[in-house]
């Protein structure tokens, strides 16, 4: 055993002599310390010894550069979230806001006329009100007798009615079909925005699968290769003193 630890081995980056358990071939690591290794010094083998020291430095340079690598790939999904969120392509508005802030004055009125115009206070108020002076002018009720039958001025009366209201009722049909648009058109904003969101989450949950699980495992097979050669030094230490 003592032979084995006087045998020492010279470390590439600053030609220390070290004992085989202080280090590792270059041939035993992955292939990516490898190939930064070969970058550093290119006229390494893989048969080229490293100590731990230095090895160490290697192998937290590479957890650091995934850790950038990750915040960067987050900050790019933050920032589709966000694009998505403050697009125009995508506003939502409240629909019966924006109706009631842009009425005018005869828009009111011909949705009031409308809304009263097809209700049944309105039918009886009208059978009410033809019954009444059909009687009136057929009985002489109270002496009057302004509209002898056929009742022309009544029917000159409903055609007046007629005649203003149903272009009231189409200005109030003109805005339902206002109000149907803007409210299909928000719907289709709405669709679009969670389509995009629920595209980006994808993206996102695609990539903690595929590329962050792997990742944090491939560091903690680090953390556990650095505690298993510090196991092995301490283990060679107490040998070494016996």
């Amino acid at each position: 055993m003592m032979s084995e630890f006087n045998n020492g081995l010279s470390c590439l980056v600053d030609g220390a002599s070290k004992s085989i358990t202080e280090g590792v071939l270059l041939q035993e690591l992955d292939l990516d310390l490898q190939n930064t290794i070969y970058h550093d010094y290119p006229n390494s083998t893989e048969n080229d010894f490293i100590c731990l020291d230095h090895l160490l430095k290697y192998r937290l340079a590479k957890i650091d550069k995934m850790i950038v690598l990750k915040h960067r790939e987050s900050m790019h999904v933050n920032n589709r979230l966000t694009h998505i969120l403050t697009d125009k392509n995508f506003k939502i508005v409240n629909v019966n806001k924006h109706q009631k802030e842009s009425y005018t004055f005869g828009q009111k009125v011909a949705d009031k006329v409308a809304h009263f115009g097809g209700s049944w206070r309105f039918i009886i108020i009208s059978i009410c009100a033809m019954v009444v002076w059909i009687t009136i002018n057929v009985f002489h009720l109270f002496n009057m007798h302004f509209d002898s039958y056929p009742f022309i001025l009544l029917n000159l009366f409903l055609s007046m009615v007629a005649a203003l209201q149903a272009p009231l009722i189409l200005m109030s049909q003109n805005r339902s079909s206002d109000y149907d648009r803007l409210h299909a058109d928000n719907d289709f904003h709405i669709n679009l925005k969670t389509e995009e969101e629920m595209r980006v989450l994808h993206a996102k949950i695609d990539r903690i699968i595929q590329k962050d699980n792997p990742d944090l495992f491939e560091v903690q097979k680090l953390q556990t290769k650095m505690l298993g050669e510090l196991q092995q030094q301490m283990s060679a230490l107490a040998r070494k003193n016996k």
